[in-house]
């Protein structure tokens, strides 16, 4: 946590629709911003890469879309968050890609390898959060 930065709750939700592909080519842009806010009941894609030393502006071609994501609170989500799906830590935020947006945010989770929903076996109604990565599990 940085000396800016203090506790925060968790932002929680259910995924909605589970993603099945990935891709090596897709050419997402990581904004510049570190965190964003969330509303309740937005709904956000899920992707990882396992892309590394990625900072804002960079080009991610490298990923594995795990599914839609409705958020049953508001809070804010920053880059480092610990992502967990089913109360499995399954990587941590990278960032956001806007290419969708105001649709949706593609949030860029940091996997050791490419993870698609298909991959991790989800299915819809698995609750998902997102928590300070000094946090303890959900």
């Amino acid at each position: 946590m940085s000396d800016e930065n203090g506790v925060k709750r968790s932002v929680r939700g259910d995924l909605v629709k589970v993603l099945l592909h990935r891709r090596t080519d897709r050419g997402m842009t990581l904004e510049p911003h570190a965190s964003r806010c969330m509303r309740r009941g937005e709904v956000h894609e899920l992707v990882t890469t396992d892309q590394r030393d990625l900072g804002p502006g960079a080009r991610v071609d490298r990923v594995g879309f795990l599914g839609f994501v409705e958020l049953t609170c508001a809070g804010v989500i920053d880059r480092g968050d610990d992502v967990w799906l089913d109360g499995l830590c399954i990587g941590t935020v990278l960032g956001f890609d806007a290419c969708h947006f105001p649709n949706h945010y593609n949030i860029l989770i940091g996997t050791g390898r490419l993870l698609t929903g298909g991959d991790l076996e989800l299915c819809p109604e698995l609750p998902v959060a997102f928590t300070q990565a000094s946090a303890a599990a959900p």
